[in-house]
């Protein structure tokens, strides 16, 4: 793949206009395009050494009074490159860095099987979906994650597929693939297996899955924003890295109440 082209064609397509999710609004200034409501994310930004501190404290302001932290997402090609020094100079806090990978669908070979013993749906009833659930919360040591509610809400929608693994009847992993209507780019998120059963190929299989529903939306590219023990199992699939990426996390300081 072309890097630079494929990025800046991410940026154009994905980052700049991204497909509002329910209950969520994109918001869009000069050089800046921001998501509200229910996830608050600075999505995509091309400043200055000279704007970048003063557009960070706008945007603090912006959302003083929002109860949800907001999350600024900074990738290495982005201006300036001092960014994210700017963003922890503000009060942000780092995520852990991940890479962004991408594949061009048309080189990726056929779906394999699951694994023996392993079965894979999509969610497509409330008791899947608490399966879900509860795969994702046991996979990353979440006690709570308000994100995994809201997809519930998205459930009928075709640009989100939610699956879920089973072994044994027991509920081991969960991962979702975004592929909005019309666009070139699907994203797969999400993808979490919980600790005794890794190992197994269940990872790869939920990749394969993801990667097949992509394709009958019409995708073109598949990129993932990858932690480094998918990264090499997602690099032997046919993924290749694109760039570095972080999340920075600000919450605003609580309400004083009288």
């Amino acid at each position: 793949m072309d890097r630079r082209a494929v990025l800046a064609r991410f940026d154009r397509e994905v980052r700049c206009r991204p497909s509002p999710e329910p209950g969520s609004l994109v918001e869009r200034e000069p050089h800046l395009v921001r998501s509200v409501g229910r996830s608050n994310c600075v999505l995509f930004a091309d400043l200055t050494s000279a704007t970048v501190r003063s557009v960070i404290a706008a945007q603090q302001a912006r959302y003083a009074g929002e109860a949800g932290p907001l999350e600024w997402k900074v990738y290495g090609h982005d201006r300036p490159p001092e960014t994210g020094a700017c963003l922890a100079a503000a009060g942000f806090a780092p995520d852990p860095p991940e890479t962004l990978v991408a594949a061009p669908l048309a080189r990726l070979g056929p779906a394999a099987p699951p694994p023996a013993g392993v079965e894979i749906r999509r969610v497509g009833s409330g008791a899947e979906f608490a399966d879900a659930v509860a795969a994702t919360k046991t996979a990353f040591g979440l006690a709570d994650d308000p994100r995994l509610a809201e997809l519930a809400d998205r459930l009928g929608d075709p640009a989100l597929a939610l699956f879920v693994a089973y072994v044994a009847g027991r509920p081991v992993a969960a991962a979702r693939v975004e592929a909005p209507d019309g666009g070139a780019f699907a994203g797969l998120w999400g993808g979490g297996v919980v600790a005794e059963y890794r190992h197994r190929g269940i990872y790869r299989a939920l990749v394969e899955v993801r990667l097949a529903y992509a394709r009958s939306r019409g995708a073109e590219l598949v990129t993932v924003d990858a932690a480094p023990t998918s990264r090499p199992i997602l690099e032997r699939l046919g993924f290749e890295p694109l760039d570095r990426v972080q999340g920075w996390i600000w919450s605003p300081p609580a309400a004083e109440t009288s």
